[in-house]
């Protein structure tokens, strides 16, 4: 019995060495980070932000995989059967963390098959409509929405995706229907956008900005609880007719399950490190968003809260999309 108690300490020190060795060597080869969205939206944002700033930490490339579809599921559910070893990555957000009770019959499990590393940030969607549209203010798309009901069509980055999420909580509040028109990602739903083949979308700031800025685009609110810094002259939803409504989008940095909790604390340092600079805070906030650092553990706790809040909606609002 001794030396068999010998022999199992000896395999545990050694298993733990290993383990130790090849965090140590973390990363020598490549990773590919998978943004489940088309290019040019949000999630695509942040991702080639910490693909090029994390990347030059490493001395790695890190691959930005664009894998649209479903609201995100796609590329997801491939992070999510991936193995836990840090070289698959992805950017998460609210439509895959906490909204995806809207999807019944996921061949994954979002809660229980993926972990986070850490929250990126947070920032209010944007209520936008082309340059040329009748609409003024929130208010003007409010009387109409309420006068027309389901006449009106919206875009969003896809189904159960965050920009249709607060847009569903603004029918839900607001006693309002809309059309809506889903797209795999806002980049290809701005364009429609912009071109007049959609009236109006509730998009994350970050990729709708740009558009603001160089006068293609007009917003109308924000659906955060109060103004903007970057859109100070910007009503909320709330002030503009739906009292008490909220609700903002969020992003993250997420790893399969069985990835080792050293390894995601590792990933978790090293990324708050490069997205807290001063640099890239500033890049991020012309964006409109604002980066919190926080541990695995407390995103894990806001994935649960946010959860709960949005299975309201979607019981609520009946909404299955699958």
């Amino acid at each position: 019995m001794k030396l068999l108690s010998r022999a199992l300490l000896a395999l545990a020190v050694a298993c733990t060495a290993s383990g130790a060795g090849a965090q140590q060597d973390y990363p020598n080869k490549p990773i590919r980070l998978v943004v489940p969205f088309a290019p040019a939206g949000a999630a695509d944002i942040l991702g080639r932000i910490l693909s090029e700033k994390l990347g030059a930490v490493y001395g790695q490339t890190i691959v930005v995989d664009n894998k649209p579809g479903a609201s995100g599921h796609v590329g997801a559910q491939i992070v999510a059967k991936s193995p836990g070893d840090g070289y698959t990555l992805m950017v998460g957000t609210i439509g895959i963390h906490a909204a995806y009770a809207s999807y019944k019959k996921l061949a994954y499990d979002p809660a229980a098959e993926l972990q986070p590393v850490m929250i990126f940030g947070e920032a209010p969607n944007v209520v936008v409509v082309p340059a040329n549209s009748p609409y003024r203010t929130f208010a003007d798309l409010h009387a109409d929405v309420k006068a027309n009901p389901g006449k009106i069509n919206y875009a969003t980055a896809g189904a159960g995706s965050s920009v249709h999420m607060v847009t569903a909580l603004y029918e839900l509040m607001g006693g309002t229907r809309m059309t809506h028109v889903p797209y795999k990602g806002s980049g290809p739903a701005l364009i429609d956008l912009m071109g007049g083949q959609v009236t109006v979308m509730f998009d994350n700031m970050s990729s709708s900005m740009p558009h603001i800025q160089s006068g293609k685009l007009r917003a109308l609110a924000v659906t955060s609880a109060a103004r903007h810094p970057r859109l100070p002259n910007v009503p909320t939803i709330a002030e503009s007719g739906v009292p008490g409504y909220a609700g903002t989008s969020w992003w993250t940095l997420a790893a399969p399950r069985s990835t080792p909790a050293a390894l995601v604390e590792k990933l978790n340092r090293d990324a708050t490190r490069v997205m807290t600079t001063p640099e890239v805070t500033a890049q991020l906030e012309k964006l409109g968003i604002t980066i919190t650092p926080n541990s695995p553990e407390q995103a894990a706790n806001y994935f649960r809260t946010e959860t709960v809040k949005w299975n309201r909606v979607i019981e609520a609002s009946k909404l299955q999309l699958d």
